[in-house]
């Protein structure tokens, strides 16, 4: 049932997209469909049942459209047996430092969507106010080292006891694969229009031991499906 209902995901996921035009269509139907994080996400049930969602750097809001499909195509009764129940979106906030991503968010979303607002801002600035769940979906290394702890010691005060915060680094002491990873990065980086930018990257244990040192317990987990790649997901919660 799996390989029928991804397709079906990925429609309903990517629709909304079109409103945006032709490029923000075809990124979202291209990062939904080749980035396994999205599918493991769901498949592996890492969201709480539900609650309120603020991601940092979402670009477009394409984790957005993918979260939505989903509960709607559950609540239809189309969801794979062997998947965790998708989470229920109570707020769905996110930050996009760049204004171009803003407006296609906007167009394909709508300004007055019940669950749905994206913002200019950065990360380094903005008032995370209090949320269940924080992502920052590979750009966290966009930030330099002392801002990645600010923003970090932040999403910690944001979140509640079983709060959840994820994301997606490469991992610097991966060798080719790291380098390849960073390669790619900035081909899509540059192929978006925006400038090249310098990465301010880390191992995974220096990773884990800074998010350990403001009171996160984390999981690492692969995340680069079989692509020579170094990324790793790191899974982190407050504890109860």
């Amino acid at each position: 049932m799996t390989s029928r209902f991804l397709p079906t995901l990925l429609d309903e996921a990517s629709r909304p997209f079109r409103n945006g035009g032709h490029f923000a269509y075809h990124y979202a139907r291209g990062k939904l469909s080749s980035d396994c994080i999205f599918r493991e996400l769901l498949k592996r049930g890492i969201f709480p049942a539900e609650g309120r969602f603020l991601d940092l750097g979402c670009g477009q809001g394409s984790l957005f459209g993918w979260l939505l499909a989903a509960r709607r195509l559950h609540d239809d009764g189309h969801w794979p047996n062997d998947w965790a129940p998708p989470p229920k979106p109570l707020e769905l906030r996110g930050y996009e430092l760049m204004q171009k991503d803003v407006d296609r968010a906007a167009r394909a979303f709508g300004n007055d969507h019940p669950v749905v607002s994206i913002r200019q801002g950065d990360m380094c600035k903005v008032d995370f106010g209090q949320t269940d769940v924080v992502t920052i979906l590979d750009a966290l290394h966009y930030i330099d080292f002392a801002h990645q702890k600010d923003v970090i010691k932040r999403i910690r005060a944001a979140l509640p006891a079983g709060g959840l915060f994820l994301t997606r680094v490469g991992d610097a002491g991966g060798g080719l694969r790291y380098h390849i990873c960073n390669w790619v990065d900035h081909a899509v980086t540059f192929s978006r229009g925006h400038r090249l930018p310098k990465l301010y990257c880390r191992k995974v244990a220096e990773w884990c031991e800074l998010l350990r040192s403001v009171g996160f317990q984390v999981e690492t987990m692969p995340m680069s499906a079989g692509k020579p790649f170094a990324n790793i997901m790191l899974i982190c919660r407050v504890p109860s």
